[in-house]
């Protein structure tokens, strides 16, 4: 940030770096010098990054998760099709680590949660406190995710220029529905 209130943010993640602010000559003056220093190349604007699908216009920016969604996570799990539900999380389902059912791969169910963790962080939260003891109904409910997840391939986050600033919060706990805690 300079004395003139311009701002440049600069976002670096191994070999990948993306940058933006608000002032259109501190953009070119910084693609300008970073060639002198590093080796690399300016495929123009974002469309792709860490997962995440940009789509860009004048006006607004669209981001979403389907490729990730379907291709890393659905095809690898071979789910790809499941039926769509949705609601990520059966209404009412109730966990626990004392359940007397049969106890599935753990390895399969951590390694489906933790892909998850980013594109539905409640199911996942609810499954990732019972690690050390999953039953079919835990692998049950994070397959349930899966089928949410089909069918919102196509959610993302819309942004859009607006003069018109408003701060808009959500929260929603359950902490009734919890039997182990």
């Amino acid at each position: 940030m300079n004395e003139n209130g311009d701002m440049l943010l600069v976002c670096l993640y191994v070999d990948d770096l993306i940058f933006t602010g608000n002032n259109p000559k501190m953009f070119e003056e910084f693609k300008k010098a970073m060639p002198q220093e590093f080796e690399m190349t300016d495929i123009g604007l974002m469309s792709y990054y860490l997962g995440i699908e940009v789509k860009q216009m004048e006006k607004w920016i669209f981001i979403s998760q389907e490729m990730y969604a379907k291709i890393q996570k659905l095809k690898k799990f071979k789910i790809n099709d499941c039926k769509p539900i949705n609601k990520p999380v059966e209404i009412g389902i109730k966990l626990s680590k004392n359940e007397a059912r049969e106890i599935v791969d753990p390895t399969l169910v951590k390694s489906l949660v933790r892909s998850l963790r980013y594109l539905t962080c409640y199911g996942v939260g609810l499954v990732s406190h019972y690690m050390e003891a999953l039953t079919t109904t835990h692998w049950m409910t994070t397959k349930r995710i899966m089928h949410y997840i089909k069918g919102t391939l196509n959610f993302g986050l819309f942004y859009s220029s607006s003069n018109d600033f408003k701060l808009v919060g959500y929260s929603d706990s359950d902490w009734v529905g919890d039997l182990d805690y």
